[in-house]
């Protein structure tokens, strides 16, 4: 029987096209320096860490310390904003391959996922009300007591295990939190020392910032358990990023203020 000619110029096409998607196949495999895009989850809304420019692109510490791990590695960085209560669920799940997101390195959390060496110390304190006979942390487990809390961060942690007696407000975002204490609703905000500095800076005439920590935290980046190697290459990135003076540059260029209040409280500066 015999072949029509369009059918034979069709097969070869297919045969054509099969074979230089092998060949391309092949090159890409051959290429060691091409190595595939890592996911890093942030929830953009922790100016200086994690927030968006004007035009809404990512911007801040953690965006641009993930960038530069992204060159350490060769490897593409994309930037996945999520809720910080669903940070660790996509990482899990894998729609994630990293959390940088300002993220204490806690026992819990380490029952979830791996974290690197810590990047940064700070702590727990406490933005109160600028009346309030509130003076430390012991002053607040008492009936008729109001703590506000962000969802999934230490200090929530800290308030479910700690706080027996005082009524614990848990919201959604770190303005509704800080809201509740300006408007008196609330007689104190749990949260990390920098936001409560920059809360405080804010708010001068209705808050007051009790800067002492009464919980030292360290902060890492989380990652899915088991993933030794990647583990490994961060930990020697971040190593290899303190030496030659990254984070002191990213805390002179985001930080500068803060450094400098720091500096005068006595209190250690972070990086």
């Amino acid at each position: 029987m015999k072949i029509p000619a369009l059918y034979l110029k069709m097969v070869a096409l297919v045969l054509v096209a099969s074979t230089l998607l092998v060949i391309a196949g092949c090159q890409n495999r051959k290429n060691p320096g091409e190595k595939g895009a890592l996911t890093v989850g942030m929830e953009l809304a922790y100016p200086p860490f994690e927030m968006t420019n004007e035009q809404g692109a990512p911007k801040g510490i953690s965006v641009d310390l993930a960038h530069e791990l992204g060159k350490s590695l060769n490897r593409k960085i994309i930037i996945q904003n999520t809720a910080f209560d669903g940070l660790i669920p996509a990482l899990k799940s894998g729609k994630i391959d990293l959390i940088i997101s300002s993220m204490t390195i806690t026992d819990e959390r380490k029952q979830s996922v791996d974290f690197s060496d810590p990047y940064l110390s700070t702590g727990l304190c406490l933005l109160v009300g600028k009346k309030s006979p509130i003076n430390s942390i012991a002053d607040l487990d008492k009936p008729g007591i109001t703590i506000a809390v962000k969802k999934g961060t230490t200090g929530h942690i800290y308030a479910n295990n700690n706080i027996k007696h005082a009524r614990v407000l848990v919201l959604d975002k770190e303005a509704a939190a800080v809201l509740e204490v300006v408007q008196g609703k609330a007689d104190a905000f749990i949260y990390d020392q920098m936001s409560t500095y920059q809360n405080w800076k804010k708010h001068q005439d209705t808050t007051r910032a009790l800067l002492q920590p009464f919980q030292q935290e360290k902060w890492g980046i989380a990652l899915r358990k088991g993933d030794t190697q990647l583990k490994e290459q961060i930990n020697g990135f971040l190593k290899s990023f303190r030496e030659q003076g990254g984070f002191e540059r990213l805390g002179d260029t985001y930080l500068k203020e803060q450094k400098e209040t720091f500096k005068e409280l006595k209190y250690p500066f972070y990086f």
